[in-house]
């Protein structure tokens, strides 16, 4: 496969599309010069990017609905190392040890049409950088059993809030139970969706849990 996608981009060499330079479908250059986070989100959520930055919005547009997966390998390498400087502190001032990496499921219908989970695909990535290290990934815990209305296509809080109740569901319930959790997603508006995750891994059991997205 190495060798495929080495062939391929020799063929297909790939452009930077926000400065058209080859290498990257989203080079170090234009990545650096994206805005950080601005906006107030809760203190267990830290988020990379301000979503309002042309070049990260775009960047996640390509990964989720045009299949561009490169682009979460460089999405996680920012994570990863933005990860381990939490963890730095976590792991001595509130023995946030052996943690596990959960990514915020996607409803079963809307995987199908996608192909894949983006948050699953950057999950992926932070696994290979830390070789568990510091985490372990876990894919089948938190599952999200139905369709929900998209969220993104809710302007009101109050409904996003309503929407996204109940929709999640822990499985194997021994494996969370007095565990850590790093929750991992894209993009966080009003924070619902991370909010109802955390709940209901808590209720499940969890010991305390951060999230970390590309944007907010």
């Amino acid at each position: 496969m190495k060798l495929l996608n080495t062939i391929l981009d020799i063929i297909f060499p790939v452009n930077c599309f926000s400065c058209k330079e080859k290498g990257a479908l989203l080079c170090i250059k234009c990545l650096s010069s994206s805005r950080e986070a601005e906006r107030e989100s809760a203190n267990w959520v830290f988020p990379l990017f301000d979503y309002r930055d042309l070049k990260i919005k775009k960047a996640i547009w390509l990964l989720k609905y045009k299949g561009k997966r490169k682009l979460a390998n460089i999405f996680a390498e920012i994570m990863y190392g933005r990860i381990l400087e939490e963890l730095a502190d976590l792991k001595q001032l509130e023995n946030f040890n052996e943690s596990i990496l959960i990514p915020i499921p996607l409803a079963p219908r809307r995987q199908r049409e996608r192909g894949f989970n983006q948050a699953t695909l950057i999950c992926n990535e932070l696994v290979k950088l830390d070789k568990n290290v510091n985490f372990n990934l876990e894919k089948n815990i938190l599952i999200k059993p139905k369709d929900t209305e998209h969220q993104a296509r809710i302007e009101d809080r109050s409904k996003r809030l309503k929407n996204i109740i109940g929709s999640f569901v822990v499985k194997n319930k021994e494996l969370v139970a007095g565990k850590n959790i790093i929750l991992i997603d894209d993009v966080t508006t009003t924070g619902a969706t991370l909010n109802e995750a955390k709940k209901t891994l808590k209720q499940a059991g969890a010991r305390k849990i951060i999230a970390f997205t590309i944007a907010h």
